[in-house]
């Protein structure tokens, strides 16, 4: 039997039986007020009769007289008439009028009239009033006996009674409203009845529409699921109720969307990222989305069950290191790329050589080769380059300006940079200073002759600082350049080459990892005059140089 049923049953069972107590004290009250009003009723008429002038003075009379009257006398007498007409105007089972002796001097039934009475009057007759249930000679009855004083004035009497009046009511008539009564309790308890089953038919509804038909032990074991799974994975998740609030989070997902206490509010009002928030909005996934210092994956997918909309649920990855790795590898095969070049070249001058040897032209294959010697390895197309002092960095320019050359691009030191110091950590650099040339290059293609970028190379300290300008078309100033655009692909978004992927978000998250920065120095454009009329970027990057080596001959 499922739950909601189980909890109809009893809640039916104790309405049921709430219900029947009811109806019984309800019906044990009634009773009681109806004994109440029959006794009320017959003391009052008792009172009423022992108090006439009449009756006091009759009673009085016939007490007096030593002797028992006589049915026959009684029977037409005055007091026998007068509990007749009370009889019938009232409705009682009996009026009965006795002297100081129990002596009946008025009854219904006239052929026990002089005879004394069947229930015990000692008590009336010693000034008590007395109402009871008692047995008589003419059945149970509701009875009231109140005692009869002498009239005033009356020798002998002193205010003791004289005799009693006794009342009583039949219980049919007593009972004349109990099935009224008794009815009413019924319909009333029916009416409760019909009103609890409807209610716990609507509460078992609601209850299977809010639980989605799943039983107390299939929540249960929902809960311990969605637990062990939402602290088992490494990805966030973040689950959105149909009005777009957080029901569930988890510390993952806290984490990477840097938030806390997000459940019941929404997206908007924690300040999510807007590419987030239209992909939850189109129901889609997106990669390479920054939030904060970190590049996420987030995965957007509406969740349904049995037609319902329940919501969204959000998968929420960390790319962070992913794409770091991605851009340092580009790195490396730039300049695994320079080296094949360099590779090529240096076959090509050993072929020169070993031609003019094989010509007998000895002393020109001298001379090649001593220029050869002093010329060094393979001369990058970079000019000013002898101002770096760093091979690595060296080789890693030398490898952006090949590719820039096939391009159209001439890649160039700047004149006034000068760096002493090797680098200490080359990946870091390698990713900055490789994203900002790939867009400086970018930016030169797009722009008009002479296609140029210039790179200032400084040393400060341990730090280094860098400067990339290009001769493009700049940059728009209101365009915030480190956030991924939300709809890449548009006229603008070709127009513009910087900050169209994750490069510049990436580039500054690297730096202020270590305690620099990544920012725009120039926006450049049409209004800038000179060659180098296009955008200028600058990056610090803390704590990558190591000192520099003293005694080098070949220092610049």
């Amino acid at each position: 039997m499922r739950f909601a049923t189980r909890v109809v049953l009893l809640q039916t069972a104790t309405v049921v039986a709430v219900v029947a107590v009811c109806a019984a004290v309800f019906l044990l009250l009634g009773i009681q007020q109806l004994r109440a009003e029959a006794e009320a009723s017959a003391l009052n008429i008792a009172r009423t009769i022992a108090v006439d002038p009449q009756v006091r003075a009759e009673v009085a009379e016939l007490s007096a007289d030593p002797g028992t009257p006589t049915a026959a006398e009684l029977r037409g007498g005055e007091l026998q008439r007068l509990a007749g007409a009370v009889t019938a105007r009232t409705g009682t089972l009996f009026v009965v009028i006795t002297d100081d002796h129990g002596i009946r001097l008025a009854h219904p039934d006239a052929d026990l009239l002089g005879q004394p009475v069947s229930t015990d009057y000692r008590e009336v007759l010693a000034g008590k009033e007395v109402v009871t249930w008692e047995q008589g000679t003419l059945g149970v009855s509701a009875r009231a006996k109140v005692p009869v004083l002498p009239p005033d004035g009356t020798a002998g009497g002193a205010g003791a009674p004289v005799g009693e009046v006794s009342v009583g009511f039949e219980p049919s008539n007593v009972f004349d409203d109990l099935p009224a009564l008794i009815g009413g309790i019924a319909a009333a308890a029916g009416i409760a009845l019909i009103l609890a089953v409807l209610s716990g038919m609507l509460l078992r509804r609601r209850w299977e529409r809010m639980t989605l038909g799943l039983q107390p032990e299939e929540l249960v074991a929902l809960v311990q699921n969605q637990a062990a799974v939402l602290d088992g994975v490494g990805d966030g998740v973040v689950a959105l109720g149909p009005d777009g609030r957080v029901r569930l989070c988890n510390e993952t997902a806290r984490e990477l969307l840097g938030v806390t206490d997000p459940e019941g509010q929404t997206l908007d009002a924690l300040g999510i990222t807007p590419a987030i928030l239209a992909t939850v909005r189109d129901g889609t996934a997106g990669d390479g989305i920054v939030s904060g210092d970190r590049v996420l994956f987030v995965d957007a997918q509406p969740v349904q069950r049995e037609g319902q909309n329940l919501g969204t649920v959000l998968i929420v990855r960390d790319r962070t290191d992913l794409v770091a790795l991605t851009e340092r590898l580009e790195t490396v095969r730039a300049m695994t790329g320079a080296l094949r070049v360099q590779r090529h070249e240096f076959a090509n001058r050993l072929h020169v050589a070993a031609g003019l040897i094989d010509a007998g032209r000895e002393r020109e294959a001298r001379e090649f080769l001593g220029e050869q010697l002093q010329r060094g390895p393979v001369d990058y197309p970079v000019e000013n380059l002898d101002l770096i002092g760093d091979v690595l960095l060296h080789a890693l320019i030398g490898a952006h300006a090949i590719e820039a050359g096939e391009r159209g691009v001439r890649l160039s030191i700047a004149h006034d940079s000068l760096l002493l110091s090797p680098l200490g950590d080359v990946e870091d650099v390698a990713a900055v200073l490789g994203n900002l040339v790939d867009n400086a290059v970018r930016a030169a293609v797009a722009g008009s002759e002479p296609r140029t970028v210039i790179i200032g190379c400084y040393g400060d300290g341990d730090d280094l600082v860098l400067t990339v300008s290009d001769s493009g078309q700049g940059v728009s100033v209101g365009d915030d350049l480190f956030r991924r655009r939300e709809r890449p692909g548009s006229a603008a978004d070709d127009a513009a080459v910087h900050g169209l992927g994750v490069g510049l978000p990436l580039s500054r998250e690297l730096a202020r990892r270590r305690g620099g920065d990544v920012w725009l120095i120039e926006a450049g454009g049409a209004d800038t005059e000179g060659p180098g009329s296009g955008a200028v970027f600058g990056a610090r990057l803390c704590g990558v140089l190591a000192p520099p080596t003293t005694g080098r001959d070949d220092a610049p």
